[in-house]
């Protein structure tokens, strides 16, 4: 495997010493570049493209053209776990995710198998390998999974939702079928992101979209302990260095404590956390990602420049920040706007490191 030319981006994760404060973005391979939405034309639906390898490693190359971002992040969906469980994923326009075959009792839970990701994700697996290849040891490649609970919300909503009625239901009527659920799912990410890893990722991260519309003690109970779970057996070092790993829980800035005790590299911050107030908190713990709101990006690059200079400034001197959105990039943002927030980050972090 190639040597990497820009490791920035691992250092910050591990807080060693960096030159500049690294930089990506979330959805940073997306429908916000016009050479995206030729390729994703040119492959005929979203899944389509997901599991095409070879489209799939141009996507995640595309904005590294355009951008010195210091990672790239391996193009695919969070979904991908119960598609291959056999849930029948498909995008409606317009509409976001669906599920022909959503979960709606125990015995849909029960049938679920366990994929087998050199089996029905070899996609994935596949697009990572030649990736890494293509990538020449540039910058690493981030690989990713959704959080039991957040696959468990499109797998028993069926779609997107905005009150999870259906999901919480089970959660409090009956909790014995979700947790067999959760189950399932914390042991499938596990299999998908050692798989990932061995493939050549150098950095997981797991996604907890909806972790946030919990309670504290049933995020606690429904969401943390099957990340914690997944943390434990993920495997921690390949190609004779560490593999971090990052936790996100959008909405999830109260329970930063928590988080960092399951042993995990690194924190996403949304944007409703004040990172200054997060570094006081875990900062020593682990490092954070975080934390502009991609909102920002519809901003004039002088106020786009603005937010990321205050955020730096609210982050301070030190090791152990990678700049990012708090969520991920719009699909209406103008490229130019994201290219301005790229350079701003490292023009403007040289301050704070020595």
């Amino acid at each position: 495997m190639n040597k990497l030319k820009n490791d920035r981006y691992l250092h910050a994760l591990l807080r060693e010493p960096v030159d500049v404060t690294p930089v990506w973005m979330m959805r940073q391979a997306g429908r916000y570049l016009p050479e995206y939405k030729v390729i994703r034309a040119q492959a005929g639906d979203f899944m389509s493209l997901c599991k095409n390898a070879d489209l799939a490693c141009e996507v995640t190359l595309q904005p590294l053209r355009r951008y010195p971002l210091d990672a790239a992040i391996l193009f695919s969906d969070i979904l991908t776990i119960p598609d291959a469980m056999g849930l029948e994923l498909y995008f409606e326009a317009g509409e976001g995710p669906r599920f022909r075959s959503p979960i709606s009792c125990k015995m849909d839970v029960k049938k679920l198998p366990i994929p087998d990701p050199e089996q029905e994700l070899s996609y994935v697996i596949d697009a990572i390998r030649i990736t890494r290849l293509a990538l020449a040891g540039q910058v690493p490649l981030i690989g990713f999974a959704g959080s039991p609970w957040t696959l468990a919300t499109y797998m028993v909503e069926g779609a997107s939702s905005k009150a999870f009625t259906k999901l919480k239901r089970m959660m409090y009527a009956e909790p014995g079928t979700l947790h067999l659920l959760l189950e399932k799912l914390a042991d499938s990410v596990i299999l998908y992101l050692n798989a990932q890893i061995k493939a050549g990722v150098q950095s997981v991260m797991i996604f907890d979209t909806w972790g946030g519309v919990l309670t504290e003690q049933n995020y606690g109970e429904f969401s943390l302990y099957y990340m914690h779970k997944i943390v434990d057996a993920l495997i921690r070092e390949n190609e004779n260095r560490r593999v971090p790993v990052t936790l996100f829980t959008k909405g999830g800035g109260q329970w930063l404590e928590a988080m960092a005790a399951t042993g995990c590299d690194a924190l996403g911050l949304d944007w409703t956390t004040d990172i200054a107030d997060a570094r006081r908190r875990i900062g020593d713990k682990v490092a954070l990602q975080g934390n502009m709101d991609p909102s920002v990006l519809y901003a004039s690059p002088a106020r786009i420049e603005q937010e990321v200079d205050t955020i730096l400034a609210r982050f301070g001197a030190g090791n152990g920040h990678v700049f990012n959105l708090g969520h991920g990039v719009h699909q209406d943002t103008l490229p130019e706007h994201a290219g301005i927030f790229v350079e701003a980050v490292h023009r403007l972090s040289q301050q704070y490191h020595d």
